[in-house]
């Protein structure tokens, strides 16, 4: 007599309608923080065409890496069975564009909140996710720099942010994802978090900040 078991099922990617609008404004606060930061158009001389250039320049690069970064957390929660969105730190999205208009850029827009039974190992997946992701896409960028003009500057954007923000979200303090990679394992963060402090700080020495 054979005994036949239910099989749960399987885990899909889909997006409520809150979890797209924290998505949308964290997207959209974090160009306009970024672009103030390059075009402080409220203490310079910097006409609103051209700072309207650096917010469209911020969105394909700071904000395609914080996205890609978030939705990686999300799609490795999902496929280990969490039930796992994003929702937006509205105050820490503020104080984002505060920093912006007095000279730097604080950012920590928001995360991937998870939940459901899981391991430590696949806990250190899901962080490991962001990071790796945002390499990824700054070996996708690299090409770009190659190109002269809007092309080239997008390019050389995407790589540094990308590999900034996966050496900052690396480091084993607080909510960042370094803390539970670290937990997890410490070879794998001793090797993940060296190698994005190397490529960080190799890309700028080479290339510099613009």
């Amino acid at each position: 007599m054979s005994v036949r078991t239910r099989r749960q099922p399987e885990p899909e990617l889909s997006f409520s309608d809150k979890e797209l609008f924290d998505l949308a404004l964290a997207w959209i606060t974090l160009s306009v923080a970024f672009a103030l930061l390059l075009a402080p158009i409220h203490r310079s001389p910097v006409t609103v065409g051209y700072f309207g250039a650096m917010v469209g320049l911020s969105f394909v690069t700071v904000g395609v890496a914080f996205l890609l970064h978030e939705l990686a957390h999300k799609v490795v929660a999902i496929e280990y069975g969490q039930v796992a969105e994003f929702r937006a730190d509205y105050q820490m999205l503020f104080l984002a564009v505060m920093s912006a208009l007095i000279g730097f850029l604080f950012a920590a827009p928001g995360a991937v909140y998870h939940r459901g039974r899981i391991t430590t190992k696949q806990n250190g997946h899901v962080a490991l996710a962001g990071p790796i992701t945002n390499h990824l896409l700054a070996v996708l960028f690299f090409p770009l720099m190659l190109f002269p003009g809007i092309i080239g500057t997008v390019g050389h954007l995407g790589v540094l942010i990308n590999l900034v923000l996966a050496a900052f979200n690396m480091i084993p303090f607080g909510p960042l994802d370094g803390k539970t990679v670290l937990e997890w394992s410490k070879p794998v963060f001793g090797v993940v978090f060296g190698l994005s402090l190397v490529f960080v700080v190799g890309f700028y020495l080479t290339f510099g900040l613009f």
